[in-house]
């Protein structure tokens, strides 16, 4: 899935926020993920406003060195509408934007997890395409200016080909069900950083 940076804001220290997953039973697959998007139900119309998530992230660096150390992060969402959003759903993302034909993503060189508050443990997210990245545990509905706080840690691997210029990003995507124009969509937003890899 591919992150909208507009919602995004960055800043430097990841002390403003709470560094924790807010303790929830774990979501099932985005029943929202076969269904239209509200946004693109409403091109003719211009009605639906597209501001229900705000989204930040804490502690992404604008340079990593493939190879080194995890960089750890948060990332929060909030839930900006002034209505409850139902089967609200996780994932996390890292990857980079490929513009044209030839390039890579970065998303197969690297590895990404999540922190679980109730194992106190790192979790790995990789898809079945060996992309990083997955579902991450939260709750199902999220009411009115409630915010999830997720911790996260990347790594890009050291054999990164250097070939290309890499566009990259990290962070969480938000995903709930809303009805619009007598039709169920989807509703999508992010938090999430950009970052470029380079030689140490």
């Amino acid at each position: 899935m591919t992150l909208r940076r507009v919602l995004s804001l960055s800043a430097a220290s990841a002390a403003l926020l709470p560094m924790a997953v807010a303790a929830a039973p774990a979501s099932q697959a985005a029943p929202a993920a076969d269904l239209p998007t509200c946004s693109d139900l409403d091109t003719a119309h211009g009605q639906y406003h597209s501001n229900t998530f705000v989204g930040r992230t804490f502690g992404i660096p604008r340079s990593i060195t493939p190879g080194t150390d995890w960089t750890t992060y948060t990332a929060t969402l909030t839930n900006a509408s002034a209505k409850q959003l139902k089967s609200f759903a996780l994932t996390a993302e890292l990857g980079s934007y490929v513009y044209n034909e030839g390039e890579r993503d970065l998303s197969p060189y690297g590895d990404l997890e999540y922190w679980d508050t109730s194992r106190h443990v790192w979790k790995t997210l990789r898809r079945a395409d060996g992309k990083a990245g997955g579902t991450v545990p939260g709750p199902t509905t999220l009411e009115p200016r409630a915010s999830v706080h997720v911790q996260l840690r990347f790594r890009v691997h050291e054999d990164l080909p250097l070939d290309q210029t890499y566009d990259a990003f990290t962070g969480i995507v938000g995903t709930s069900v809303d009805h619009y124009r007598d039709t169920d969509c989807s509703v999508h937003g992010n938090a999430d950083g950009s970052f470029a890899p380079h030689k140490g």
